[in-house]
């Protein structure tokens, strides 16, 4: 467990990645497919057919190809007209969400824990997601001037090492009684490394039971 101040109450860290874990599915892509026509989608994805196959081989991986999916897809664009699309897309996330993950939330919640969405995924509809969950979040933000998007990312790729160092750059862990993460793959192993209590997907058969939270085990 983590050492805290004789002042700090009972209080936990609870760090949820999104894509393939609060949420089933691949939701960056879905968001491409969502929010432009398939004319645009075809067109663009054509300037980077090799890339999107070698990262369907495994040849090519994931931290690289999201930003430069986003780039193709994305830049130019106008904030305005995407962001009404992502919000709308938001909603839509909310209604899918992993029916165990999304119940150890809200539990997190109810114990007064603090709850993270940390996640590779992209600000656009993961900001609207975590003022409706009421919950934190730490992800890839996307760069915008003039009204435009310019393709690139604002922050690097949050996966993998990235996830680890933004915790650790907005969370003292030492504050916390104890550390809870859950995710899905490989990148986020870095994160789940921080905690007390990790949680990865298809590979534990029960999420992490709860501790009492300090006040009630003194009643």
């Amino acid at each position: 467990m983590h050492a805290k101040s004789k002042e700090h109450q009972a209080l936990n860290l609870a760090l949820f990645d999104f894509d393939g874990t609060l949420y089933p599915k691949d939701s960056f892509t879905g968001f491409i497919f969502f929010a432009l026509t398939k004319r645009h989608i075809v067109k663009r994805g054509l300037k980077i057919l090799p890339w999107i196959q070698a990262y369907y081989l495994r040849l090519y991986p994931a931290h690289a190809m999201r930003p430069r999916l986003f780039a193709t897809m994305f830049k130019g664009m106008p904030v305005e007209v995407v962001e009404k699309l992502a919000q709308q897309y938001a909603q839509k996330l909310l209604k899918k969400l992993d029916p165990d993950l999304f119940r150890q939330l809200r539990q997190h919640q109810q114990r007064g824990d603090q709850v993270v969405l940390v996640s590779a995924s992209v600000d656009l509809y993961l900001v609207p997601i975590c003022e409706v969950l009421k919950i934190d979040l730490i992800c890839t933000r996307t760069e915008i001037k003039n009204g435009v998007f310019t393709g690139k990312y604002y922050s690097a790729d949050c996966s993998s090492e990235q996830k680890k160092l933004r915790i650790l750059e907005k969370y003292q862990l030492d504050d916390y009684d104890a550390i809870y993460a859950y995710g899905n793959s490989e990148e986020d192993l870095d994160m789940l490394s921080l905690a007390d209590y990790p949680y990865m997907m298809g590979e534990q058969k029960g999420l992490p039971v709860l501790q009492m939270p300090r006040k009630k085990q003194q009643q």
